[in-house]
């Protein structure tokens, strides 16, 4: 029977980042055939990637990029099943080359059919499925283009957020980090009351009308009291009218405008495990 150096082990490891015993066992199964064994791993993930298909993969890394002239902005997110995998150095940086990649497609699907040294996006997940052991998956893909963008990721790659900013000028680049760091911390549901869904909208008015009703107002006076309480969400929800987190007493408009005249905010994208 073949037996596997360990000089093969480790060649086999570094190129797949599969385990010591099951890249030994790859090799001795492939008699020394390296890209044979590395078949045999990505069929092994391709097993257990069917056995934790119906697993919730509710941690991982959430990595925000901007390319270089700062116009473009991607957050992805590599998902797996336990914390302890989504704080390995390896899985993380597994996240950053995807986000490299991704400013490069349109959209999740085209991205997961991107080429990944000789095969694609979705079989090195596959693949990290089988080595890892834990459900492995994109869960966010997305993209925003601005005047000028910047991006924010909070400490642990637990929540992603970038911020297009209308103007590339002087202070665009910490004003843009500011407000991203606002979005990761405040989460605001929309840019404003206009791009709040009407979902969300008549939640809310239906909320501070039962709410008026069980505190004992006139029903002819609930409908104007709910409007003013709707008001008050769109302050506290709205990225721009959300007072900004390092000055209260200034609107994140406000803030920026600070900065700049031209400076206003056309957009933002975020994303939290």
């Amino acid at each position: 029977m073949y037996k596997a150096t360990a000089a093969e082990v480790s060649k086999l490891r570094t190129a797949t980042g599969a385990g010591m015993m099951d890249s030994k066992k790859a090799l001795e199964e492939a008699e020394g055939d390296f890209e044979k064994a590395i078949e045999i791993l990505r069929k092994k993930g391709q097993k257990v990637a069917a056995n934790r298909a119906d697993r919730e993969s509710t941690e991982g890394a959430v990595i925000a990029k901007v390319n270089a002239d700062n116009t473009q902005g991607v957050i992805v997110s590599l998902n797996c099943e336990t914390d302890f995998v989504g704080k390995n150095e390896d899985f993380i940086a597994l996240a950053h080359k995807f986000a490299d990649m991704a400013f490069d497609y349109a959209d999740k699907e085209s991205f997961l059919n991107a080429d990944f040294g000789g095969i694609t996006v979705a079989e090195k997940l596959t693949e990290q499925t089988g080595v890892i052991g834990e459900k492995i998956e994109i869960g966010t893909f997305q993209k925003i283009e601005g005047a000028f963008v910047n991006s924010y990721i909070h400490a642990g790659n637990k929540i992603g957020a970038v911020v297009a900013l209308s103007a590339k000028v002087d202070g665009a680049e910490e004003g843009a980090r500011e407000v991203a760091m606002q979005v990761a911390a405040m989460n605001p549901v929309a840019l404003n009351e206009n791009e709040v869904s009407a979902d969300i909208v008549e939640k809310e008015l239906e909320i501070a009308k039962d709410v008026l009703r069980q505190e004992g107002k006139a029903e002819n006076m609930i409908e104007n009291i709910a409007k003013g309480k709707l008001q008050k969400f769109f302050k506290e929800n709205t990225l721009v009218h959300q007072p900004f987190i390092k000055e209260a007493k200034l609107t994140v408009a406000e803030h920026l405008k600070s900065i700049s005249p031209e400076l206003e905010v056309v957009g933002f994208i975020r994303y939290g495990i």
